[in-house]
């Protein structure tokens, strides 16, 4: 039904508002940056389905058009555009998460492409996509950030490609392992040339917090709601403490809304994507222990009607709770963009970093 929720946006042109300002470039319409925002804010307040292009429209077409070349181009925006071809992120790895530099996911020349061979952690859609796009290291005499490669890879390689999904505390599976055992890339997939994948991963990483964070504040708005409609039926809220925790909770959501404004219409500023991040993820952390508090001891107890032959299920304040804990972890840890801040913003002397 996702899959077909795509295609019926791609039908209509909604897929891909702000990639080109030429009406239709790929197959979407044109939209300025305001217009971007009031289609986004909108389709949340909605309650529309959950989008599996994200991945697609917002993190690789940017890329593509910023770095990629026109033949690139041309083969996979209009595929997104139509909402025909989903994509997972092959970054963090076991032993390289918030490290990224440290990776250890090797493309080896082989005739016309690559032979990609490693494996990827956390890989949200990782079952569902249709094709992968994929840090790697193609130059084994260079270290940390040097001598990586952007690689787009397909999945539908049987034999080559393993997806093992990644079983939760809160039931679900959305990430998944991935394991590449000689998966065949071709050379004309390498955005941005060989070598020039850290350049281009960061370029990426940037784009995770553009319209996106608005629209991702709406579900916040919307979860809080919830919490705060939960501290009401329990009688929480008589509890001043909890009260006020509950106004501190709404005055951030505030005061994230206009930093993210803000920074939209700023232009390039190498230190918002950081403060965005440590912004929203100590928030909903903060917002899921609230959610537990406000409800006391009912929090930790499950249905009714729980049995042996019940599958597990928790409410949706539990799976916000549980959820919630990688939120400082995922996406670059909190040290991590405090390191980005300090180092890239204020100019301070580089942290140490194991070799």
């Amino acid at each position: 039904m996702r899959r077909a929720w795509e295609r019926e946006l791609g039908s209509g042109g909604w897929i891909g508002l702000g990639w080109d300002r030429r009406q239709g470039a790929y197959g979407n319409r044109a939209g300025s940056l305001t217009q971007q925002v009031v289609w986004a804010e909108e389709y949340a307040r909605a309650g529309a389905p959950g989008r599996v292009g994200h991945i697609g429209e917002n993190l690789l077409a940017p890329t593509l058009i910023a770095y990629g070349d026109q033949a690139q181009r041309k083969r996979f925006l209009p595929a997104v555009a139509r909402g025909e071809e989903l994509w997972c992120q092959g970054y963090s790895e076991p032993e390289a998460g918030s490290d990224l530099a440290g990776l250890r996911t090797v493309a080896v020349r082989d005739g016309g492409g690559y032979r990609v061979s490693g494996q990827k952690v956390w890989t949200s859609l990782a079952m569902e996509a249709d094709w992968c796009f994929v840090l790697a290291r193609t130059d084994p005499g260079e270290r940390r950030h040097r001598g990586l490669s952007f690689l787009l890879v397909p999945m539908d390689q049987p034999g080559r490609i393993e997806v093992r999904p990644i079983r939760q505390m809160s039931g679900t599976a959305e990430f998944n392992e991935v394991f590449f055992d000689g998966a065949v890339a071709r050379a004309e997939h390498v955005v941005g040339g060989e070598g020039a994948g850290w350049r281009v991963a960061m370029g990426l990483l940037a784009l995770e917090r553009g319209v996106s964070t608005l629209v991702q504040q709406i579900g916040f708005a919307a979860e809080l709601g919830v919490v705060v409609g939960a501290a009401l039926r329990s009688g929480a809220v008589r509890d001043p403490v909890l009260r006020e925790q509950l106004v501190r909770q709404w005055g951030e959501l505030k005061v994230m809304r206009w930093n993210a404004l803000r920074t939209l219409g700023a232009g390039d500023d190498a230190g918002a994507p950081s403060v965005a991040k440590l912004l929203w993820g100590g928030w909903h952390q903060r917002l899921g222990e609230l959610a537990m508090r406000v409800r006391g001891a009912a929090a930790v107890v499950g249905p009714a009607d729980w049995s042996a032959a019940a599958p597990y299920e928790l409410d949706a304040l539990q799976r916000l709770f549980l959820f919630t804990r990688a939120d400082t972890i995922y996406g670059g840890s909190d040290e991590i963009q405090r390191n980005i801040i300090a180092e890239r913003v204020l100019g301070l002397p580089r942290a140490e970093r194991c070799r």
